[in-house]
């Protein structure tokens, strides 16, 4: 069988399965394949040294990479069609101790994109998105760990800016994780001099209404986002933090000024994605269950906004206060109580615990 067929194969069982990630993991006899699918990583099969390598470099020639390169880490994306879907691959390496490189391969289909009425398990986290939005300039941040859905999150409301409120929405993202024609797109490009920070100058005079970067990574980045919230825009961002109010520590670390903040940061959101709880099989879905791969999941938001997210950044400035306001574990404890949720989502994001699952894998098709 040709490594082309292999790597199809990969793909086709991945993109069957749901799954976000693909992990190609070296060992000293073998290499390890792991997926990951609600949040969850679990292990796939074990490939020989001959054809993990061979794989390794066949997607580093698809991703435009340098194939003699092993010692550096590289990072590259593409686009093809598996099982007739459109899917951009976003492709990193890294150099490990055993002279053998990793990969991991990021999974964003193309075909389908969530509504703003989609995102949210509950309507009315649906509606302080959709009044946020009504704001002629100020600052959005979103904050979350890997994978917790602070992308498409944005995606959805700029897609409602454009569509619905004829907004001018230029994106900045690295890279651009789904492809949209409903408003500008621009990936940033080191190698061409297009950073997050060069790219945003460029941006502000393209008479945009709405601004969406991907990521504020820096102290730079982080002031002209600021700026470009005070002359007028809507900027929509994200930060890794642990939760809403660790944004505005954050932004203080980066060098931005006080007064700046409180002129422009209308709200600050924490979200993770939940998977609902099986019709079928209640608390614990079972692997043999028919929906068990095709679980959906959505998300809960813990928002600051308005007078509780004034309390929040006085508290950040030193002085004593009496907070309250719906935390994700509240959040998360209210989808339990409604029957949405099960309590093992409760236990994965409050308590780091996750679940061991299974892949029951297809047999021979590498052999």
């Amino acid at each position: 069988m040709t490594i082309e067929k292999i790597a199809d194969l990969l793909l086709g069982q991945a993109l069957k399965l749901n799954a976000t990630d693909v992990h190609i993991i070296p060992r000293q006899e073998d290499y390890h394949v792991q997926f990951r699918f609600n949040g969850r990583l679990s292990p796939y099969r074990d490939l020989s040294t001959e054809i993990g390598d061979r794989l390794i470099s066949h997607f580093k020639f698809m991703a435009s990479m340098d194939i003699s390169e092993r010692r550096k880490p590289q990072s590259g994306s593409f686009h093809l069609f598996v099982q007739q879907k459109k899917t951009s691959l976003r492709i990193s390496t890294l150099p490990t101790a055993l002279s053998k490189e990793s990969l991991v391969i990021r999974i964003l289909p193309q075909d389908h994109s969530l509504t703003i009425d989609e995102i949210s398990l509950f309507p009315t986290s649906t509606k302080k998105l959709k009044a946020l939005l009504m704001h002629s300039h100020g600052m959005i941040i979103f904050t979350g760990p890997t994978g917790s859905g602070k992308t498409t999150t944005m995606y959805a409301l700029v897609e409602h800016c454009s569509n619905q409120l004829m907004r001018n929405v230029i994106t900045l993202e690295d890279p651009v994780e789904q492809q949209n024609g409903s408003f500008l797109q621009v990936q940033v490009n080191e190698k061409a001099g297009i950073t997050y920070s060069t790219g945003l100058k460029a941006i502000l005079r393209h008479d945009p209404d709405i601004i969406m970067v991907g990521e504020i990574r820096d102290s730079e980045t982080a002031k002209i986002a600021i700026r470009a919230a005070l002359t007028g825009h809507l900027v929509l961002s994200t930060l890794h933090t642990r939760d809403a109010k660790g944004a505005i520590y954050r932004l203080l670390e980066f060098g931005v000024n006080w007064h700046d903040i409180e002129q422009t940061l209308i709200a600050v959101t924490a979200q993770r994605l939940v998977t609902l709880r099986c019709p079928f099989c209640g608390e614990s879905c079972s692997p043999y269950c028919a929906n068990y791969q095709n679980r959906n999941r959505t998300a809960v938001y813990e928002l600051l906004v308005g007078k509780t997210l004034k309390t929040v950044m006085n508290e950040a400035r030193g002085e004593r206060m009496n907070l309250r306001y719906k935390t994700l574990k509240e959040m998360i404890r209210k989808g339990i109580a409604l029957g949405y949720l099960s309590t093992n989502e409760y236990y994965r994001w409050i308590y780091d615990v996750e679940e061991t699952a299974s892949i029951k894998s297809t047999r021979n098709i590498f052999e």
